[in-house]
């Protein structure tokens, strides 16, 4: 039989909104994805110069993941490269592959052009915290939950992983949504077990 795997964090991301651990803990009216990553960074007090210079795609999904990991000591519980990251989209980096083709109208931006892939936000949280895990990016149509659970549960029990980092990481225009998970191995009766009908339900989470 699998051994149960558990969610031991979460954060959710929507406009104008964040979620941790199922409980609102920020909240602020920004009229364009940027300015509101931008208010929540800085609300968190978090310092991290490379921030700033990361596509909208990457600061989404390294705040997100940023604010789940806080006061939480997975990488000192684990070996580096113990712990993986998963992530999932609809459009892959296509915000960003649009505004760089605009500039290539006039002078091509290079800052622009090294964010045109969907898995750099795995990379941006991988130097911030050192993880060296078994990483991937996957495209689908919309959110797949069942997708996410079978394959994470996999890397867990067959001893690939103790830990992932897996969700869903999506910037198109002012729309974006962010639903990250930290699941690991170990686990209690008080914490949530990583399946489809909770991972569902995390996702969902709207303000209001």
């Amino acid at each position: 039989m699998p051994s149960q795997n558990y969610i031991t964090a979460s954060t959710v991301i929507t406009p104008g909104t964040i979620f941790k651990d199922q409980k609102v803990v920020f909240e602020a009216a920004a009229a364009h994805v940027t300015d509101f990553l931008i208010a929540a960074y800085q609300h968190f007090e978090i310092k991290y110069s490379r921030f700033y210079k990361m596509d909208s795609l990457g600061k989404l999904g390294w705040l997100a993941a940023e604010i789940m990991l806080k006061d939480n000591a997975v990488s000192e519980r684990y070996d580096p490269y113990d712990i993986g990251v998963v992530f999932s989209n609809a459009n892959s980096s296509l915000d960003t592959d649009i505004k760089y083709y605009d500039s290539t109208k006039d002078i091509a931006s290079p800052a622009l052009f090294v964010c045109t892939l969907p898995n750099i936000v795995i990379g941006e949280i991988c130097i911030r915290h050192h993880f060296k895990g078994e990483n991937s990016f996957f495209i689908f149509d919309k959110f797949d939950a069942a997708f996410i659970e079978h394959n994470v549960n996999g890397l867990l029990n067959n001893d690939t992983l103790q830990a992932c980092i897996c969700g869903w990481v999506e910037v198109t225009g002012d729309q974006y949504k962010a639903a990250l998970y930290l699941v690991e191995k170990s686990g209690n009766k008080n914490l949530v077990t990583f399946d489809e009908e909770n991972i569902t339900k995390i996702y969902q989470l709207e303000n209001g």
